[in-house]
């Protein structure tokens, strides 16, 4: 097995830094399938070369991480985005409240057809013209959206 992953370390290394465009990325994917390799050699059917099975390894784990690293980021920008406008409505004297800031954290799937229903009064079916959505879909995401803002209010008295 050492002899093995040995002999392919170094095609696999530079399949990963063509395919990361960094070479630390490309260092650290290519040790996490060697150890995805070790783990699921049992899996290894001899169909294929082995070193096509051991690149379809590296491209899962490259491309979850950047799953992963997108979330983050989308996480990251939509609290920033939150901070910013809760001072900018705090800084025009207008009232930032719990509920506020429980819709901040809603995606705006489910924000916008709550705040055109409750703030804006639009029906169902304005909603569902202005979203390009079907009626039924508008309702789904405002109850599941409700549900969660729900959830986040109680959560926040609790601390």
């Amino acid at each position: 097995m050492a002899q093995l992953l040995h002999a392919h370390y170094s095609f696999l290394t530079k399949y990963l830094i063509k395919m990361t465009m960094n070479p630390e990325m490309a260092e650290d994917v290519a040790q996490e399938t060697m150890l995805k390799c070790i783990e699921k050699i049992h899996q290894y059917n001899g169909k294929s070369k082995f070193s096509s099975w051991m690149i379809t390894i590296a491209t899962r784990i490259y491309i979850d991480q950047m799953r992963r690293t997108k979330v983050e980021k989308q996480w990251r920008d939509r609290e920033q985005a939150s901070r910013r406008t809760e001072w900018q409505i705090k800084a025009q004297h207008e009232e930032w409240t719990d509920a506020m800031q429980a819709l901040s954290r809603l995606g705006y799937e489910w924000r916008l057809p709550i705040l055109l229903k409750h703030y804006y009064g639009y029906s169902y079916d304005e909603i569902a013209d202005m979203m390009d959505i079907p009626p039924g879909t508008v309702k789904s995401r405002i109850h599941h959206g409700l549900q969660q803002l729900r959830k986040e209010l109680a959560t926040d008295e609790k601390e």
